[in-house]
């Protein structure tokens, strides 16, 4: 377990070069970037992807020598003080490149518990709305100082659902199928782009629920941490194929959203 000073130590160095990446992508963003592709001609990964995660990794480097590392561009590396940081250097790259204004910079800390890891801190920045949301395992979320708190009670059929696709054509013909099912039976659906700002704004109350059935772990690691602790029940589903889709909502909504989703 780790002390209320440690975490504020994490969560302070977490908001801090996940700011100092959100500054730089801001300060390029509407430039032309080198683009290169990734699992699809549709996946992207760009010169700002890598400059940001290169900025992450040598802070925490600096910083945080024994910790261990995980992210979505490469930067993997083992560590030996019970500690890893799970990074999302641009969580909405496609926005990014196409100049529009959803996309952020997502920091986990996580904590080894045996087989698997757990988040303890986690920070989603979004340098263009200058919002940063702020978690503590145990200790609640924050978007600056105000406390988060989800939409509770919320019914299927009023609930405002974000979701996200995947890259691969197949798996997105098979997300199609069940948001065709989906859609007549909640109030809308929202694709903003960034699956890390989702899980916040289901924190925030700006979304009442949020599923995906396509995720890899930068993508939640820091985000879910934030639902959860702004009283979300967050779940992860497995799917066909391999992976986990994963669910986030109030308690009332979340049995059957993810009902209707598994359906």
């Amino acid at each position: 377990m780790r002390t209320d000073a440690e975490l504020d130590d994490l969560l302070q160095l977490a908001t801090a070069i996940a700011g100092a990446s959100g500054a730089l992508l801001r300060e390029h963003f509407g430039a032309v970037h080198r683009v290169e592709t990734k699992s699809s001609a549709t996946d992207p990964v760009s010169e700002a992807d890598r400059a940001s995660e290169s900025l992450l990794v040598a802070s925490l480097r600096d910083t945080r020598p024994r910790d261990g590392l995980l992210g979505e561009e490469g930067a993997d590396r083992e560590g030996s003080s019970g500690l890893r940081w799970v990074l999302d250097p641009l969580d909405g790259t496609v926005n990014y490149l196409y100049g529009l204004p959803t996309w952020t910079v997502s920091v986990a800390c996580e904590a080894s518990g045996g087989d698997d890891w757990a988040a303890v801190v986690g920070v989603v920045h979004d340098p263009l709305r200058h919002e940063t949301f702020r978690a503590c395992r145990g200790r609640g979320a924050w978007i600056g100082d105000r406390p988060l708190k989800v939409n509770d009670p919320v019914p299927l059929e009023r609930a405002l659902v974000s979701t996200g696709f995947a890259y691969s054509p197949e798996v997105r013909a098979d997300q199609a199928a069940v948001l065709a099912d989906l859609l007549p039976r909640i109030r809308d659906i929202r694709r903003g782009g960034s699956a890390a700002l989702d899980l916040c704004y289901v924190a925030a109350g700006r979304y009442d629920g949020y599923y995906e059935t396509s995720t890899s772990r930068w993508d939640w690691a820091a985000g879910s941490l934030i639902a959860a602790e702004a009283g979300a029940v967050v779940t992860h589903v497995p799917v066909p194929g391999g992976g986990s889709g994963l669910i986030a909502s109030g308690p009332a909504l979340h049995d059957p959203l993810l009902r209707a989703v598994a359906s």
